[in-house]
C-alpha cells in the first residue's frame, strides 16, 4: 500500500490571473475551528459577511450574499435564475469570459444575440443602444472587468439606457471587486456577481452576489422553477435571510476567511485601497515599456487589476513562464482564446498587488528576456 508523507508546498508569487495571494491574517481565519453552520456563532458572521460585502459592492442591496461556489457559480447563479427558456438575451462578447456567458445563457433557454467587439476593447453606450433599439432584450450581460483581455468595460452610462428599453443589467465584477470602483447603486447595476481569491485576497471557494430591486421582481415573477436547484435564490436567500432556512452546508472555513478579507478591506478603505492599485499597475506598465514590451489595452481602458502584456517577437511566452516559476517562484498567466500565445496576464490584486512583486517581476523578466 502506497503511503503519503506530510503536505508540501512551495510557496509561490502569485501574480498571475488568479487566484491571487493570501494575507496571513486571512490564513489565519480559515484555520478557526469550524463550528455547525446554524450555529448562533455563525449566523452572527452570516450579517456581517452580508453587511461587507454591501460595503465593498456599494449597495444597500438586501440580497447581497456569497454564493458557495466560485466565481464561475455566481456567473451561474445570475443566468439560471434571470434566464427563462425564450427569453432574450443580449451579451456583450469581447473575450474568454462573455463567451462563457453565452454558452451558460443558452444552456438556460436563451435567445443569445451577440453583440461582438475584438478581444481587448470595449462596447459603447451607443452600440448597447443601437442594440436595444433594433431588437429589445429581457437582460444585457457584460464583463466589467475581462480577465482575458485586461479591459475595463465603463459602465456608468450604459445602464440607464438598458434601463430605458426595459432591460436588466448584469455585470461580471470577478476581476474588478475590491481592486477598482464597482459602484452598484451609482451606476444602478441589477445584477454583478465575483470571485474571492482576485481583488478581495481570500482563497477561491465562494462568489459574491448582489441582487437589486428590479431583478429580485424579475425572480418572484418566473413563470418557470429556476432549474438549478442548487443556486435557485428563492430558496438560498431564504438561508441568508432572516428565517435561516436550511438550504446546504455552508462552507464555514471560507466565510471565515471571508470575512477577514472583506474587513481588511474596509480598514484600507477603498479610495486606498483602488489607489494602491493603481500606482502598482502603473509601475509595471512603466517598467515593461521601458524594455520595449508593448501592452495589448489602449491605456482609458486598462486594468489595473490585470495586465496583458504582448509577448516579444521570437519569444517563447511558456517558456518565459516556465522559468519565472522554477527559478523565482513567480507565476502569472498565459492568453486564453484568442489570445493564447500572444499575451502574458499579470495580476496585480489584493494582497498581491505590492511594489516588491512588481519589482521582483521586472528584474526577473529582464534576466530571462536579455532586456
Amino acid at each position: 500500500m502506497t503511503t503519503y508523507g506530510d503536505l508540501s508546498i512551495v510557496p509561490r508569487t502569485l501574480l498571475g490571473p488568479g487566484p491571487s495571494d493570501v494575507h496571513p491574517r486571512v490564513l489565519q481565519a480559515l484555520a478557526y475551528p469550524p463550528v455547525g453552520h446554524l450555529d448562533p456563532q455563525f449566523l452572527n458572521l452570516m450579517n456581517e459577511v452580508q453587511e461587507l460585502l454591501r460595503f465593498v459592492f456599494q449597495t444597500e442591496n438586501s440580497l447581497t450574499i456569497p454564493v458557495s461556489g466560485t466565481g464561475t457559480a455566481g456567473m451561474e447563479a445570475a443566468f439560471a435564475n434571470f434566464v427563462e427558456p425564450g427569453d432574450s438575451v443580449l451579451i456583450g462578447v469581447n473575450g474568454y469570459f462573455s463567451e462563457r456567458m453565452v454558452d451558460m445563457a443558452g444552456r438556460y433557454g436563451a435567445v443569445v444575440r451577440r453583440l461582438e467587439r475584438p478581444w481587448g476593447e470595449v462596447f459603447t453606450p451607443e452600440e448597447i443602444e443601437d442594440a436595444l433599439r433594433a431588437q429589445p432584450a429581457k437582460l444585457v450581460a457584460l464583463v466589467h472587468a475581462e480577465t482575458s483581455t485586461g479591459a475595463l468595460q465603463p459602465l456608468a452610462e450604459i445602464a440607464g439606457i438598458v434601463h430605458r428599453y426595459g432591460s436588466l443589467l448584469l455585470a461580471d465584477c470577478v476581476t474588478s471587486l475590491g481592486g477598482l470602483p464597482v459602484q452598484i447603486d451609482a451606476w444602478d447595476v441589477d445584477i454583478a456577481y465575483s470571485g474571492t481569491q482576485k481583488c478581495i485576497g481570500a482563497p477561491p471557494g465562494l462568489a459574491p452576489l448582489t441582487i437589486g430591486p428590479r431583478a429580485r421582481e424579475a425572480l418572484e415573477k418566473r413563470t418557470t422553477k429556476v432549474p438549478n436547484w442548487y443556486l435557485d435564490l428563492t430558496t438560498v436567500a431564504q438561508y441568508w435571510g432572516a428565517a435561516r432556512t436550511y438550504h446546504h452546508t455552508a462552507p464555514i472555513n471560507m466565510n471565515y476567511a471571508l470575512r477577514e478579507a472583506l474587513r481588511m478591506i474596509q480598514e484600507e478603505g477603498l479610495e486606498a485601497r483602488f489607489a494602491r492599485h493603481q500606482a502598482h499597475a502603473e509601475l509595471l506598465w512603466a517598467g515593461l515599456e521601458e524594455m520595449d514590451i508593448g501592452l495589448h489595452v489602449e491605456p482609458q481602458y486598462r486594468l489595473p487589476t490585470l495586465t496583458t502584456v504582448r509577448v516579444p517577437a521570437g519569444v517563447d511566452e511558456m517558456a518565459v513562464r516556465k522559468t519565472l516559476l522554477e527559478r523565482y517562484n513567480v507565476e502569472i498567466g498565459g492568453g486564453l482564446g484568442a489570445l493564447k500565445g500572444q499575451v502574458w496576464r499579470v495580476g496585480l490584486m489584493g494582497y498581491s498587488s505590492q511594489q516588491k512583486n512588481v519589482t521582483l517581476l521586472l528584474a526577473a523578466l529582464r534576466e530571462i528576456l536579455g532586456r
